[in-house]
C-alpha cells in the first residue's frame, strides 16, 4: 500500500475535540475526542489496524490451499479436510459476539493485542500438530481467539476516528483483511510446495507474532471508550436495542448476502474453469486470488467516495456492480469470466467497507455488540449461502449458481436502495 495514512510516524497526540453522544459502552460525556485526517495518530491507527485484518485473515485462510496435503498426510476425504477451515470460521462467529462484550468491559485495544498474539502462537502450535484431531483442536482454539479483533477493531474505528474520515479508515482495515487472505493463501501454497505444510503453518505464525507486536506499538489508547459497568444480565436488552433500530437489520441481512454470494463465487468458479470448454490447470485458476489485490483499492477507494457523497448514495451502486459481474460469468468466454470476477470482487469490498462503517457510526452503546453482529451474520451467509450453492452446482451447475446468487445480491440492491431512506440518528451519523 502506498497510501499516506501507513507511513512510519512517532507518536505524537493530534486530535479534536467532537461534539457527540457517548461512544463508549457506559455512561460518556457529552462531547469526545475524536482523532482527526492527517494526525500523526490517524496515521497510526491506520496503520496498525491494516497489520491487524492483515494477521487476522491470513492466519484464518491459510490453511485453504493445503486441504490436499492434509487429506494425504492425515488420509482425509476433501470434505473432512476442510473442517480444519470450517471449525475456524464457525467459532469465530460464535466468539465475536461473546468477545465483543467482553471489549466492553476491558477496553478494545487489550483484547485485540491478546487476540492477535493468542492467534499467531495457535498457527505455530498447529504445525506441530501429530494428528488430524490434534490440529482441529487447535484451529478450533484458533477461531475462538480471532474473534476478538474484527468486532473490536470496528468499534475502536467508530469510537475513536472522526465522523468525515471513517469510511477512508474503515476501508484501510478492510483492504488489510483482504491482503491478508490473499497473502496467507499464496505464501502457504509456496511454502508447502518448496518446503512442507508444516513449515507455512510456522512461518505465517510468526509473521501473526511480528504483525501483534507492531500492532501493540502503533495503535493509539482508546481516548473514547467508557468501560461497561453493567451486568450480563444487560446483554438481552442491548441485543434488543440494536435490532429495534431502523437499519442495523438491514445492514446485518446486508452482510449475510455480500459474504454469502462472495464466497460461493470463488468456491465454485475453479469447477466452472477446470471443465470443459475452458479446461485450465489448477495452478492457472488459483491465480484468480490476486483479484484480492482489487478489493483492496476498492475498499479504501469506496471510504474516500462515502467521506464525500455519503453511505447511501454510494453502497446501492457498489452492490450493483458486484452483481453486474456475476452475470458476467454466465458467458462462455474466459475473458468476460475475469472481467466478471474483478467486478464482483470490486462491488463486494466497497460494498462490505461501507456497510460496516456505517453499523460502527450508527450503532449506540454498547457499540462492539452491533460491529459482532454485523460479523456473525457476515460468516452465517459463508455458511449456509455458501452450502446452498453447492445443491444448486448439483442441481444445474453454474448456471444454477449464478441463479441464486443473482437473487440474493438483487435482494441486497433492494435492502440498499431501502436504506436510501433511512434518517441519520444525529453527529454520530453526520456523513451517511
Amino acid at each position: 500500500m502506498s497510501d499516506s495514512s501507513l507511513a512510519f510516524a512517532p507518536a505524537a497526540p493530534s486530535a479534536i475535540p467532537v461534539s457527540a453522544p457517548g461512544t463508549g459502552p457506559g455512561s460518556a460525556p457529552a462531547a469526545r475526542t475524536a482523532i482527526a485526517k492527517g494526525s500523526i495518530e490517524f496515521k497510526r491507527s491506520n496503520r496498525a489496524l491494516f497489520f491487524g485484518g492483515f494477521s487476522t485473515f491470513s492466519l484464518l485462510y491459510c490453511i485453504q490451499p493445503l486441504f490436499p496435503l492434509l487429506s494425504q498426510q492425515f488420509h482425509l476425504t476433501p470434505a473432512q479436510s476442510s473442517w480444519s477451515l470450517s471449525v475456524s470460521s464457525g467459532l469465530l462467529a460464535i466468539s465475536l459476539v461473546l468477545l465483543s462484550a467482553v471489549s466492553d468491559r476491558v477496553g478494545r485495544k487489550p483484547l485485540m493485542v491478546a487476540s492477535m498474539l493468542s492467534a499467531a502462537v495457535l498457527t505455530i502450535l498447529s504445525a506441530f500438530a501429530q494428528d488430524f484431531g490434534q490440529l482441529l483442536a487447535i484451529r478450533a482454539a484458533l477461531g475462538v481467539a480471532l474473534g476478538g479483533m474484527p468486532a473490536v477493531a470496528m468499534a475502536y474505528l467508530g469510537e475513536e476516528i472522526e465522523g468525515p474520515s471513517l469510511g477512508l479508515s474503515m476501508g484501510l482495515y478492510i483492504a488489510g483483511s483482504a491482503f491478508g487472505g490473499m497473502s496467507g493463501r499464496l505464501i502457504a501454497s509456496m511454502l508447502s510446495d518448496f518446503l512442507s505444510w508444516r513449515w507455512a503453518l510456522g512461518v505465517l505464525g510468526v509473521a501473526g507474532v511480528l504483525a501483534a507486536a507492531e500492532f501493540w506499538r502503533s495503535l493509539p489508547a482508546s481516548k473514547n471508550f467508557v468501560p461497561s459497568t453493567k451486568g450480563w444480565n444487560a446483554l438481552p436488552h442491548a441485543i434488543k436495542q440494536h435490532f429495534s433500530d431502523r437499519g442495523l437489520p438491514w445492514l446485518f441481512c446486508l452482510a449475510f448476502v455480500l459474504m454469502g454470494c462472495f464466497v460461493s463465487l470463488y468456491n465454485y468458479i475453479g469447477y466452472r474453469l477446470l471443465a470443459a470448454p475452458f479446461s485450465l490447470r489448477q495452478s492457472t485458476v488459483g491465480l484468480l486470488a490476486f483479484l484480492y489485490l482489487i478489493g483492496i483499492f476498492s475498499s479504501v477507494w469506496a471510504g474516500r467516495l462515502v467521506d464525500r457523497l455519503g453511505r447511501r448514495g454510494v453502497l446501492w451502486i457498489m452492490l450493483s456492480v458486484m452483481l453486474a459481474g456475476i452475470l458476467l460469468t454466465l458467458f462462455d468466454s474466459l475473458p468476460l469470466i475475469v472481467i466478471g470476477m474483478a467486478l464482483a470482487t470490486f462491488g463486494f469490498f466497497a460494498s462490505h467497507s461501507i456497510a460496516s462503517s456505517w453499523v460502527s457510526r450508527r450503532a449506540r452503546a454498547p457499540q462492539a455488540l452491533a460491529s459482532a453482529f454485523y460479523l456473525l451474520f457476515y460468516y452465517l451467509g459463508s455458511s449456509l449461502i455458501g452450502s446452498a450453492s453447492g445443491m444448486m452446482w448439483g442441481f444445474d451447475g453454474w448456471t444454477g449458481v449464478i441463479i441464486m446468487l443473482g437473487l440474493c445480491l438483487g435482494g441486497g440492491v433492494l435492502i440498499a436502495l431501502r436504506l436510501r431512506h433511512l434518517q441519520p440518528l444525529g453527529a454520530r451519523e453526520a456523513v451517511a
